[in-house]
């Protein structure tokens, strides 16, 4: 049945034409030089300090390290951080 979901997924999303991280529920990242990122489809800061972030997602953790991190806006499902982004690293 999960096989099958999958496949009804992607064909939505073919058929549609619809961005694949909408579909899946997968998180978008923007990341600008060294300097700035930004994060879409994120559940929930889990732990935030000057050196390092993580993040809940649909399916896991995002955990971004770093210095002098500092979350500059934050929104439900959306969250831009600054600082000197070092390590970006999805987690299961």
């Amino acid at each position: 049945m999960r096989r099958l979901n999958r496949k009804l997924r992607k064909l939505t999303a073919d058929v549609l034409d619809l961005p694949q991280d909408v579909v899946y529920d997968l998180p978008r990242i923007t990341l600008i030089g060294n300097r700035q990122l930004y994060i879409e489809n994120h559940r929930g800061v889990i732990h935030f300090s000057s050196d390092r972030l993580r993040l809940a997602l649909s399916k896991g953790e995002l955990e971004v390290s770093g210095r002098e991190l500092v979350i500059r806006t934050i929104w439900t499902e959306e969250v831009f951080i600054e600082g000197f982004i070092k390590h970006i690293e999805m987690l299961d």
